[in-house]
């Protein structure tokens, strides 16, 4: 990483370090909410019973002379840079340009990660991974949320997101967290987010060798898949009920088990 024009190469002293452990930067934030002075607006809502909304910071603080004035690329008085990666719409300043940083007009902020590397997606909302162009499912303004599980921002989020099958998005440590937990299925449709299919398998096997009881062994029941929303009608077993179309067993039953009429049933009535 390149260095601020400090240093002219004749000395071999270590550049001082300026920022924060969020930000490397040469500039501190003037809170407009509550005028105190911080490196970055995590630092101040970590610190704060309020959070600092950066787009409305109007003035900085140099971190080498002092010198308080308007969002700018440079210092008034000393002329340091304030940062590598400078955004004046998003007052957004880091001399770590590893991360690289672009600006996306339509989301309205700054996203890491290159902009060759991103597209756009109008419906979405929201930038996404160029491998998912014309390959995922669109749902509106899908960023502009809250996770579902978290129940934390999706859009300003500095936590990476992961987009299930169903295009609901979700942080990705909660999409880990789930699966660990067994927990395989979207928190808002419940449409399976990974590849079942071996444990459906599993299903299968087990229910051949775990025959129900006499009692039970003619009893049908409706049911709604959950990954391919049709209805079927389904013999009845505790331990799964399978989809007649997809074979998955993501299904909720729709009424209760009733037991099938058999022609002996109906002579003895």
């Amino acid at each position: 990483m390149s260095g601020d024009g400090d240093m002219d190469g004749e000395h071999s002293e270590p550049e001082e370090s300026y920022g924060c452990i969020h930000y490397k930067r040469h500039c501190a934030l003037i809170s407009p909410c509550c005028n105190k002075v911080y490196t970055c607006r995590i630092c101040h809502d970590e610190k704060e019973n309020h959070i600092l909304v950066r787009k409305d910071v109007k003035s900085v603080q140099c971190l080498k002379c002092e010198t308080k004035q308007k969002v700018q690329s440079n210092c008034e008085n000393c002329d340091a840079k304030f940062g590598n990666y400078f955004c004046e719409k998003c007052c957004l300043y880091d001399d770590d340009t590893d991360k690289k940083q672009f600006h996306c007009d339509p989301c309205g902020l700054c996203r890491v990660g290159g902009r060759d590397n991103y597209f756009h997606c109008p419906k979405c909302d929201m930038c996404l991974a160029n491998d998912l162009k014309d390959n995922h499912t669109c749902v509106e303004k899908s960023s502009r949320s809250d996770c579902a599980v978290c129940l934390q921002d999706l859009h300003t989020s500095r936590i990476p997101s992961h987009i299930p099958p169903c295009g609901h998005l979700i942080h990705m440590q909660c999409y880990k967290d789930m699966i660990k937990t067994g927990n395989y299925t979207c928190p808002l449709c419940n449409l399976s987010m990974v590849d079942m299919s071996e444990v459906w398998k599993q299903l299968d096997e087990e229910i051949a060798t775990t025959p129900m009881p006499d009692e039970y062994k003619d009893f049908k029941v409706q049911i709604l898949c959950r990954d391919c929303h049709k209805e079927s009608r389904v013999v009845f077993h505790v331990i799964g009920l399978k989809c007649q179309d997809c074979g998955s067993y993501n299904t909720a039953r729709t009424a209760e088990p009733e037991k099938t009429t058999t022609k002996t049933d109906a002579a003895t009535n």
